[in-house]
């Protein structure tokens, strides 16, 4: 498992927490980011998958 600290993004200017990667929008946890062999975004737990569009 990832160390939780590298998960976040802190802006000490104002004080927010914000997460790096993605919400899955089906349970809620974080998604991962997969750039092999198709870039896609993909909840481990629930097995939603977004595949990202080149424009």
């Amino acid at each position: 498992m990832a160390s939780r600290h590298k998960l976040y993004k802190i802006d000490y200017r104002t004080g927010r927490i914000r997460l790096k990667n993605r919400v899955c929008p089906k349970c809620g946890r974080v998604m991962a980011f997969h750039r092999e062999p198709v870039p896609r975004w993909h909840c481990g737990y629930c097995g939603y998958v977004e595949y990202v569009r080149k424009r």
